[in-house]
């Protein structure tokens, strides 16, 4: 068990406040949706006739965009107002998934008009994310239990959308899942255009350098933090084997053996896992929040190889569950260390650089996940997967400024340490 710290400081800005509850909010909606689209895009290009290879491309489309344009979105963030970028952002994809409803109620899909509008959502989520990480220490003084409490919503989210969009495929179509994700992101751009953030001190960064001397900045800050850039590198290898083949694969797979309302069950069991592993993250609070976040991610390469070794229903949903635990902790470990070791001035940038490299090989992953499988099969691509998750761990766990990152203090100071 990870040795644990001392408690946090009082805070002035507790969990129970306005501000909070109206991102929590935000965020819980916005991950509804999110957790509905890959049932209602699988089950839909299915009926389309489609395929794995089909969905890949249609994920891969969004998060290409996604790492392209979120380190733009954190130079931005840190230039401009963050929230408002962000309510343009959830405004731009209540367009681009209305879109999509219509192309599904309408019955007339192409792949390409479907990457295209999910590549323009894809943009407009790149610019969103870095504000997210803005936005936390502005509106709560504990991190880490607001990391926890909104990763706990957005899990619970996770664990509700997809069985919310089997049931809305099984009385109405993919089409009418679209249009409730639509809504959901226009909840979120209402409750973040109700929050009340502390007015920035100083002069506007627009005005005192340029675009790309803020870029460079972030990169040589980034680059300056080898537990930050270790990650990430070990990170990308994550995305191409693991994560990037995760949703093509065992979305048609369950949907195949079994039937849609079946996937949003182990996805359902997925997000309960990770709400679990975000409220554990709460309470636990390890002198070094990596080391423990690596370990609890040995459970997140569970879930693959049980739907590749063709395991029975519950044990499948049971893998899904513990592979979404491990994934909250570490998420919820990982989130609290970028947000707190990080200077505020330089955060969007940072984080922009941080989730631009996490997210990077997610779409080379997508993309090569139909091949493979059609190359080795399914199930050999799955439990292949597993392996790496393993290794990826290991990979965490043997660099020494990863695993001996010490936790910040609510005054800033390493725990274990006082200057």
């Amino acid at each position: 068990m990870p040795d644990v710290g001392g408690l946090p400081d009082p805070p002035h800005r507790p969990l129970r406040s306005r501000n909070f509850g109206l991102f929590f909010t935000a965020r819980a909606a916005t991950r509804l949706g999110t957790a509905m689209l890959p049932v209602a895009l699988s089950a839909g290009l299915l009926q389309q006739g489609m395929g794995a290879t089909e969905v890949g491309y249609a994920l891969a489309s969004h998060f290409v965009c996604v790492a392209g344009f979120i380190v733009f979105g954190g130079v931005f963030a840190d230039r401009l107002d963050a929230r408002r970028l962000m309510v343009c952002a959830d405004v731009a994809c209540v367009v681009t998934q209305s879109v999509m409803a219509a192309m599904f109620l309408g019955g007339r899909v192409s792949l390409w008009q479907l990457c295209a509008v999910s590549a323009v959502s894809g943009i407009a989520t790149g610019l969103f994310e870095p504000g997210v990480a803005r936005t936390v220490p502005a509106v709560a003084d504990d991190v880490q239990a607001a990391n926890g409490a909104v990763r706990t919503a957005e899990s619970l989210a996770t664990l509700a959308g997809p069985a919310l969009a089997g049931a809305l495929i099984a009385v109405a179509s993919p089409g009418a899942v679209f249009a409730v994700h639509a809504g959901t992101y226009l909840v979120s751009a209402v409750c973040l255009v109700l929050l009340r953030l502390p007015v920035r001190t100083g002069p506007p960064r627009a005005g005192t350098s340029t675009y790309w001397a803020d870029l460079a900045e972030g990169w040589r800050e980034f680059r300056a933090r080898t537990w930050m850039w270790g990650t990430i590198v070990v990170w990308m290898v994550l995305m191409i084997t693991v994560a990037g083949p995760l949703v093509p694969l065992t979305s048609v797979e369950i949907i195949s053996t079994h039937d849609a309302q079946a996937y949003g069950l182990v996805s359902s069991a997925l997000g309960g896992g990770t709400a679990l592993g975000a409220l554990l993250a709460m309470r636990i609070r390890p002198v070094h929040p990596l080391r423990a976040g690596s370990l609890a991610l040995f459970g997140f390469a569970c879930y693959p190889p049980a739907v590749g070794a063709g395991l029975p229903f519950a044990a499948v949903a049971a893998a899904a569950a513990i592979s979404g635990a491990g994934a909250g902790f570490w998420s919820v470990m990982w989130a609290t260390s970028v947000q707190t070791q990080v200077p505020g001035s330089v955060l969007g940038r940072i984080k922009a650089y941080e989730a631009a490299g996490s997210i990077v090989m997610m779409p080379v992953g997508q993309a090569l996940a139909g091949p493979a499988a059609t190359l080795l099969g399914t199930r050999t691509v799955l439990l292949t997967s597993g392996a790496m998750g393993v290794a990826v761990c290991v990979a965490l766990l043997s660099v020494p400024a990863i695993r001996g990152l010490r936790r910040v203090t609510g005054f800033g100071t390493p725990a274990g340490q006082r200057s």
